[in-house]
């Protein structure tokens, strides 16, 4: 289904938000010489400057800012209306914009919407990536309908319900002290190397918490690295630059077809959380992305994470 919203505002808001015509080309498969010209054209038919340009550093002018307010409630008002219209004809359609932080976006969302565009062949899922404070931002922002975070929103303009339970466990490399003890005392944790995700990320923060309920500080810990994804934490612990917690639905794969990293049991730890959906306060999800809801409620329940075993 073809977009209700004027293509220029498209164009704008892809440069406000990116803050680069070079990126927002790029999104739209477009020149960049041809975001130029429609920014151009914007701002002639408003009669006001909407970005500053510094060399090759753009900011939003305060019509600017102004503008893209009302644009952003303008795109999630058409997408409404494009769902809504699309269900008297008794089919969804129409575009979905979803937004996930780096775990579920890599191994959990692929699958279930996957199963969702088969159900719904007419809809267009959109999926962004990132931590959980980015994700947050984009819905309370209302860049997308729905966000699906590994941690506390953190925010009154958002509310969260679980969809799917995880569990994050310690891998180390297979050539550490550890990799043949049946488990660790949790507070040994403090005498090895660790890699943890970057700050602002809902599993760091999990982590963390979880520790300190044992008594294990944050100052304690010896990071050594910070890795803004699950596969650079994965590698790095292959590479025997330190131990790492990760969900144990990202090592699944690894573990069916052999890894060089080995699952390290923590006395009296174990960390289990839920993945939660977020959306904006308010009425609640509609059209698409309430469906969307609906639909997780009866797939993603009936998922289990998968098994995890230390192998010998």
């Amino acid at each position: 289904m073809a977009s209700l919203e004027n293509f220029r505002l498209v164009v704008f808001r892809a440069v406000a938000e990116l803050l680069s015509f070079r990126k927002a080309a790029e999104e739209l498969y477009l020149t960049q010489p041809a975001v130029s010209l429609q920014i151009k054209a914007l701002e002639e038919d408003l009669g006001v400057q909407l970005f500053d340009r510094t060399g090759s550093r753009i900011a939003l002018t305060p019509a600017g800012k102004m503008l893209l307010h009302y644009a952003e409630q303008v795109s999630a008002l058409l997408t409404r209306a494009e769902q809504e219209v699309s269900t008297l004809s008794g089919e969804h359609a129409g575009h979905l914009a979803l937004g996930a932080s780096t775990t579920i976006a890599q191994y959990v969302l692929p699958r279930l919407l996957s199963e969702f565009r088969r159900e719904y062949p007419r809809v267009q899922p959109t999926l962004i990536s990132g931590n959980t404070e980015r994700i947050v931002s984009a819905v309370v922002q209302q860049q997308i309908a729905l966000g699906f975070i590994e941690g506390p929103a953190h925010s009154r303009d958002v509310k969260t319900e679980p969809f799917l339970v995880d569990e994050l466990v310690l891998i180390v490399p297979a050539a550490h002290e550890w990799a043949e003890r049946a488990s660790v005392a949790c507070a040994e944790i403090t005498g090895t190397p660790l890699l943890m995700r970057e700050r602002g990320s809902g599993t760091r923060r999990v982590i963390e918490i979880a520790l300190e309920r044992q008594h294990v500080k944050r100052a304690a810990l010896q990071i050594v690295m910070e890795l803004d994804s699950v596969e650079a934490i994965k590698s790095a612990v292959e590479a025997g630059l330190g131990a790492g917690f990760v969900s144990r639905w990202a090592i699944a794969k690894d573990l069916r077809l052999g890894n060089s990293f080995k699952i390290v049991e923590i006395e009296g730890l174990r960390i289990r959380r839920d993945f939660l959906i977020a959306y904006a306060a308010g009425p609640g999800p509609q059209g698409l992305a309430q469906e969307f809801r609906r639909f997780l409620s009866v797939r993603a329940g009936a998922q289990r994470a998968p098994t995890v075993t230390k192998k010998s």
